[in-house]
């Protein structure tokens, strides 16, 4: 499995961004989908994560209401939609796929494959 990010970029506070993390080769479709952040000088956090078969989605606190994660199937891409950012979303994210249960779903050591990280700059 093989997944390439992008969509990182410098936005002002209170703006947004799209994220896209297109998913190829082997069989992905058993897999969770999930996105990790991590700011200098930070642990990697989970940000939110959608199972590619059945589609349920999972979102971390500090990203609920304001981030959307979705999935095109067609595409095989996932997708993070992100409004109203904030400084403290600046981080490099990075999508990654995994077996996951619903206990395992934040932790970084669940997900066997990642991809590059794409930065996200937010400016005050």
């Amino acid at each position: 499995v093989q997944l390439q990010a992008s969509g990182g970029g410098l936005v002002q506070a209170g703006g947004s961004l799209r994220l896209s993390c297109v998913v190829s080769r082997g069989t992905f479709s058993r897999y969770t989908i999930a996105w990790f952040r991590q700011a200098p000088g930070q642990e990697r956090a989970f940000v939110a994560a959608i199972r590619w078969s059945g589609g349920s989605i999972y979102y971390a606190d500090s990203v609920k209401g304001r981030f959307t994660i979705s999935r095109d199937n067609a595409k095989n891409t996932v997708y993070l939609q992100m409004n109203s950012l904030k400084p403290e979303d600046t981080a490099v994210y990075s999508c990654a796929a995994g077996n996951a249960i619903v206990s395992t779903i934040v932790r970084p050591q669940t997900y066997a494959y990642w991809g590059q990280g794409t930065l996200v700059t937010v400016s005050s």
